[in-house]
């Protein structure tokens, strides 16, 4: 008897649940081409090798030159070492120690640029040109709906998972 009632109250349930008003319409999604299949969304990124400087308060602002939704994550990489001929890259912000202090290599975005700066509590004006000149960067700029789902400490993972192959130079 306690096995028939309870499958009363389930099926019961099942159908209670089923009723009621219709919600509110969704947002409408982007438009795609005419004709045309969503594609998977790939990551703008592009590389650029900087020098900083005094005049420039050792920091350098590079407008995207693509479009970047205000969703959208940038990742910024520093070439830290070269091991046999192959750049090791680096996830910023990346810290190096002297005997005065630190130095970080850092950045900020907003949505129509990135900033790359110096940061940190030694003289950057006595630091060696080996820390200043000729930096690379990585720039890449990811959707937000995937941020949290790989690890972006690795560049090559990025781009394996974005389908990044190049890097537009500037």
């Amino acid at each position: 008897m306690k096995r028939i009632l309870s499958f009363i109250t389930v099926f019961a349930l099942l159908f209670m649940a089923c009723e009621g008003p219709q919600g509110p319409p969704g947002f409408d999604g982007f438009d795609g081409q005419d004709g045309e299949d969503g594609g998977l969304i790939v990551s703008s990124a592009f590389e650029i090798v900087l020098d900083f400087t005094p005049e420039d308060n050792y920091e350098f602002i590079e407008p995207y030159g693509f479009d970047v939704f205000p969703t959208d994550v940038t990742l910024v990489y520093i070439s830290w070492e070269v091991d046999g001929g192959q750049d090791i890259w680096r996830l910023l912000p990346q810290t190096e120690y002297f005997n005065d202090g630190t130095l970080v290599y850092n950045f900020d975005f907003t949505q129509n640029d990135v900033r790359f700066f110096l940061d940190g509590t030694t003289d950057f004006s006595l630091l060696d040109p080996s820390y200043t000149d000729a930096q690379v960067f990585r720039v890449v700029v990811v959707p937000a709906d995937n941020v949290g789902r790989i690890d972006y400490s690795n560049l090559e993972n990025v781009m394996n998972v974005y389908g990044i192959t190049e890097f537009e130079r500037r």
